[in-house]
């Protein structure tokens, strides 16, 4: 059974664990949803959907510079206690988001951040592409979220490969410490800036 973006998003928001981990799941229980939360518990992997109505007041930023001094970024990453804020490894995982957005210049943190009004808008110009390759009629909306699937990877943070290893997703990254250090770790905002580019 081919596991859908949706069947993911349903996992994920009834689990809380990351994407990847969620379309790994449901592809390794042929789409069933409850063998797939069953298999995510085992794996410690959904401790983070405890937490997930959990204030995250408090936090760091994570600050990253080139060495050229022409890009820098700033990303303000939250978590629940100023104990765990303080913790090299809260800091780390701040520093390296950070350095994700100087390398990757994301445009959203999340996909439930990017307006319908811009996804319609590429899923309008994937269709007009795939239909002038040619594909067959059948095929194009198959095609057309696929690649919608690969333009969210470029587009929303949490969803691009990880710049140290391209085989993990920057959620898999957060939800790693999350499982580490026992508290709901949120990106909040950030900002990019590179000399001479504008900011709109």
């Amino acid at each position: 059974m081919a596991v859908t973006a949706a069947d993911v998003r349903e996992l994920r928001d009834r689990t809380g664990a990351g994407m990847m981990d969620c379309k790994r799941a449901l592809e390794e229980t042929g789409g069933d949803f409850d063998q797939a939360i069953a298999l995510l518990r085992e794996r410690g992997i959904m401790k983070g959907a405890k937490r997930a109505d959990r204030v995250a007041a408090e936090g760091a930023v994570g600050v990253y510079v080139h060495h050229d001094k022409r890009m820098a970024a700033m990303v303000e990453l939250n978590c629940e206690t100023d104990f765990v804020a303080r913790t090299d490894e809260f800091q780390e995982l701040a520093r390296n988001l950070a350095m994700q957005i100087g390398a990757k210049s994301p445009l959203y943190i999340r996909r439930e951040d990017v307006p319908a009004a811009v996804i319609e808008h590429e899923r309008h110009i994937q269709k007009a592409v795939a239909e002038g390759e040619g594909k067959p009629p059948q095929a194009v909306e198959k095609i057309v979220e696929g690649r919608l699937g690969k333009w969210f990877e470029e587009v929303c943070l949490v969803e691009q490969p990880y710049i140290r290893d391209e085989s993990r997703k920057v959620q898999d990254l957060v939800d790693d410490v999350v499982a580490r250090l026992g508290e709901k770790i949120s990106i909040r905002r950030y900002v990019r800036y590179r000399v001479g580019e504008s900011l709109d």
